[in-house]
């Protein structure tokens, strides 16, 4: 598409149906000078990514245009100055790699291994135990009076050496959290990391945030096209509807839910 042809469609689009630069800042929660770059095509004056494809399919919405066929005239337009567009998110579990069927039979055998091998020494610990304690009741008998006390007093079993194996199967520690908040425009974000409040203020556009937590973060914007999320290095989901006010709780499954995506 030739320079200046997606900006003069735009333009035309919204005053053939009267809409004032005013009324569609108003309608769409854009601001003015993002709205004056895409029509004069500056598309350096515009964020990258998502942030400027939401902007365009906010206008087509509100312009009532067909929302997809505007967005491949923007992308068209743009051409290579566009930002790699993200895959749209999809809530499902990535496919296993090809290996992951044999790691799995190999640490069912190595399971099945340790159990047999841990109920051999608890049946042999338990057989000597016994032996113990009938050799103990036979010199009771061929004795009597010596002193030698009830072997069932103070008795205490040997642990398997099973639950131990499974208690050290089950202490696994999670991976740390990181998350990258970015910002392209003024906006307030609050950010709670495992129940403790981390941030609560209004953050200018450009600026980038890091926090840490074990379990979960929640973060709520005002703004939630605004706002721009990354955990431990994978982009996440738009908090909520553009130019609308949303919260989103981040944890361990949002990593291996992301498209592409691999916890670290």
């Amino acid at each position: 598409m030739a320079k200046g042809t997606f900006g003069e469609r735009l333009k035309r689009e919204r005053e053939l149906r009267e809409v004032s630069l005013k009324e569609l800042i108003t309608g769409t929660r854009i601001s003015a000078r993002y709205l004056d770059a895409l029509e004069n095509e500056e598309w350096e004056r515009l964020p990258g990514g998502a942030f400027s494809r939401g902007f365009v399919r906010s206008i087509a919405r509100y312009l009532g245009l067909d929302e997809e066929s505007f967005l491949a005239d923007y992308d068209l337009a743009r051409g290579e100055h566009a930002m790699p567009v993200p895959k749209p998110y999809e809530n499902k579990i990535p496919r296993p790699p090809i290996w992951m069927p044999i790691a799995v039979v190999l640490g069912a055998l190595l399971i099945l291994g340790l159990l047999v091998a841990g109920g051999v020494y608890g049946w042999k610990l338990y057989a000597a135990h016994r032996a113990a304690k009938r050799s103990s009741a036979a010199t009771s008998v061929t004795a009597p009076g010596s002193g030698v006390g009830n072997a069932t007093n103070g008795e205490v079993l040997p642990v398997s050496a099973v639950d131990a194996q499974a208690g050290t199967l089950s202490n696994s520690a999670n991976v740390p959290l990181e998350l990258s908040l970015s910002t392209s425009a003024g906006t307030r974000v609050r950010v709670v990391a495992d129940g403790a409040l981390q941030l609560d203020a209004k953050i200018p556009a450009g600026e980038t945030r890091h926090f840490s937590a074990a379990q979960q973060f929640q973060v709520t914007a005002d703004d939630s096209s605004a706002v721009l999320l990354e955990l431990n290095g994978v982009a996440m989901p738009p908090i909520g509807t553009p130019g609308a006010s949303g919260t989103i709780v981040l944890s361990q499954k949002d990593l291996r839910q992301a498209p592409g995506g691999t916890q670290p």
